[in-house]
């Protein structure tokens, strides 16, 4: 089976990082940060920043690049791999599973993380969306890597904390695995459509070997 895993929220607890470089994207723009940073974990950074920047294009893309600016030399370290996370990968992979990684976030803030990964090696693909989209990207990079695989929708799974991994996955006909560990909850990962719910690491590796 192709298993294809979103990365914040899933393999990794990313808040600590992405919240810092949010802040620090207001801070230097001057605005107030908003209290609860965890629905942004998730969303392309533009769905965040856009309502509180009065839908002004030129000051989103500078909270972005901001935001960027500060990830790319601290925030991508600023994470802790889930637990029973690696346990789970090394089971998936010992019975011949394919994998990859299927993210939001952009390709050249991912890859240092999952290289970085103690079992980052087993992914055989990284998949991002171009840094300037306003979108998920999530169904486009699922369809991406069911023809780099050469893996039919029944052959693939997409496992994830938020309903974009969710909604991707269906539009692809693909099955929508949601985990109940990361940032997404357990009403929004049904509302989405997700087939399965994972309670642990442990219970996921068991969907994923049912």
């Amino acid at each position: 089976m192709l298993c294809l895993f979103d990365l914040d929220g899933t393999l990794i607890d990313s808040e600590p990082g992405i919240t810092a470089c949010i802040r620090y994207a207001f801070d230097k723009l001057g605005v107030p940060a908003p209290a609860d940073l965890r629905p942004w974990i998730g969303p392309p950074l533009r769905h965040g920043f856009a309502p509180l920047l009065d839908h002004d294009a030129g000051r989103v893309e500078a909270a972005v690049d901001y935001y960027h600016e500060r990830f790319a030399t601290l925030g991508w370290r600023e994470h802790a791999v889930y637990p029973g996370i690696a346990t789970a990968i090394e089971r998936l992979q010992a019975a011949g599973h394919t994998l990859a990684v299927v993210t939001s976030k952009p390709e050249r803030h991912a890859r240092p993380i999952v290289e970085h990964l103690p079992f980052g090696n087993v992914f055989a693909r990284l998949y991002g969306p171009d840094p300037s989209s306003p979108h998920s990207e999530k169904a486009s990079m699922i369809a991406a890597a069911l023809a780099d695989f050469g893996a039919s929708p029944g052959q693939a799974a997409m496992i994830g904390d938020r309903r974009f991994d969710i909604e991707g996955a269906r539009a692809n006909r693909v099955r929508g695995i949601g985990v109940l560990w990361g940032f997404g909850s357990r009403e929004e990962l049904e509302l989405a459509g997700a087939q399965a719910l994972a309670r642990d690491p442990g219970h996921l590796a068991d969907l994923l070997a049912a």
